[in-house]
């Protein structure tokens, strides 16, 4: 299967948060696809910090996303570190290393950019998800916590 990875266009966003709809565990009325500038103002913020919102482009169709958020940890004399968020793969395409080469991509993205560590989290309900990244080396080091900060929401 020839997957292109690369960062998001702007008529890609509705395509993207599709993804995340489609993929969340959470309450996806949280998700306002009407509202595509927003999510395009996420990108170009992510992108004005040295980040990106990767696509995996199949045949014309976003079929896998993931935002890498660059930012420099006061441990480690201030290194640099990337964050992976939303890491979604369509349905039908999951199984065909499509995520598996996109968080390869994302790896090289925070590598040429001087990160010394790629990080994430992962629902606690995601077992396949934890199963897939732990194939791909990460490990389970830490314990997550999040608490929203506006009422309503689901942290």
């Amino acid at each position: 299967m020839e997957i292109e990875l690369r960062g998001i266009e702007r008529d890609e966003v509705a395509a993207a948060v599709a993804l995340v709809v489609e993929g969340t565990l959470r309450d996806a009325r949280e998700e306002d696809p009407s509202r595509l500038e927003d999510y395009w103002a996420a990108v170009l913020e992510t992108r004005a910090r040295d980040g990106e919102v990767l696509v995996a482009i199949r045949d014309g169709e976003v079929v896998g996303m993931c935002q890498i958020v660059i930012f420099r940890h006061f441990q480690h004399s201030g290194g640099r570190c990337a964050e992976l968020e939303s890491v979604y793969v369509r349905g039908d395409v999951r199984g065909q290393s499509v995520g598996a080469r996109m968080i390869a991509h994302a790896e090289d993205f925070a590598r040429a950019r001087g990160c010394y560590r790629v990080q994430l989290t992962s629902r606690h309900e995601r077992r396949d998800a934890h199963r897939f990244y732990e194939r791909l080396g990460y490990l389970p080091v830490a314990q997550g916590y999040k608490k929203s900060l506006v009422e309503g929401h689901l942290a």
